[in-house]
């Protein structure tokens, strides 16, 4: 994260193209969002487009806009999404979901830096600096045909390549706390943070849906947890076996200390032990049955 924040200061300080590689929700559009704070262009607008979200027949007219007339029900003409973006940034997200055919009108907007809007023949200048990212490697899509060679290279000027979560373990913890504090308002005033055996399962999982699974988690736990601490069970996850062993043994040889010392003190008198201990007799003959002593 050290180097990952050392890359955005560096491009940041120049306008040419980016594109962020990385996982699904890993923090692909926060990088963008910080190279557009630290650039020149952060008085600007920072515009994010999600590629793959936009209905094919209408991703046309909403990155380029259209005149009135361009088809039926343009009662008006309308600026696109790059078109607003002027003066600032453009955030192509998941760009590898784009149409071919869309590939080429990208390409051409990247070289030549401007648009025609649909149903328009006049070419309209927009300066904008794009920033593109995918979950796929998208040198793969181009051996496979699936994305334009030519637009790849006009984007990949500046790579930077956001790490997953599992390989920032040492993030965990104080992301959760952060995501614990920031949506405190949906959780139980009782609730004051994490179990030790919570944070040992947020350190065990894999995270396969990066900060997005963690900020779900967290946020699920805050509102189905009982108790002051969040649980394991709360996250929705399972304690590691090995912790789980290990506070097992500890609780075991805790009991087995507090009524050796209790047992000490009452003179091997059960009755009293268990008085000093808060149990019943017959609790406490079954705590010293479960050990193995004998009073």
């Amino acid at each position: 994260m050290v180097r990952l924040r050392a890359q955005v200061a560096r491009v940041a300080r120049v306008d040419a193209p980016v594109l962020i590689w990385g996982e699904s929700g890993s923090g692909k559009e926060l990088t963008a969002q910080s190279i557009h704070a630290q650039s020149a262009r952060a008085g600007g607008p920072f515009v994010p487009i999600n590629c793959g979200a936009i209905p094919p027949n209408l991703i046309q007219s909403e990155l380029f806009g259209y005149e009135r007339g361009a088809f039926t029900g343009a009662a008006r003409a309308k600026a696109g999404l790059i078109e607003s973006a002027h003066g600032g940034t453009l955030f192509l997200d998941e760009i590898g979901d784009l149409p071919k055919d869309l590939q080429a009108n990208l390409l051409r907007f990247l070289q030549e830096k401007t648009i025609c809007r649909l149903g328009s023949t006049r070419a309209l200048r927009v300066d904008v600096r794009v920033i593109a990212a995918s979950h796929v490697q998208l040198q793969r899509a181009v051996v496979a045909g699936d994305f334009r060679e030519d637009l790849y290279y006009r984007l990949a000027v500046l790579p930077v390549a956001v790490p997953a979560l599992r390989e920032r373990r040492d993030d965990v913890v104080t992301l959760a706390e952060h995501f614990f504090d920031l949506y405190g308002e949906e959780r139980a005033p009782r609730l004051t943070g994490f179990s030790n055996r919570a944070v040992a399962a947020l350190l065990d999982h894999d995270w396969p849906g990066n900060v997005r699974e963690l900020i779900n988690r967290v946020r699920r736990a805050l509102v189905m947890a009982d108790g002051r601490l969040v649980t394991p069970q709360d996250l929705g996850l399972d304690v590691p076996l090995v912790l789980t062993a290990a506070l097992d043994d500890i609780r075991a040889r805790t009991e087995r200390l507090a009524l050796r010392e209790c047992l000490q003190r009452s003179g091997q008198n059960v009755s009293r032990a268990a008085r000093d201990l808060g149990v019943s007799r017959t609790t406490m003959y079954r705590l010293l049955s479960k050990h193995g002593m004998q009073p």
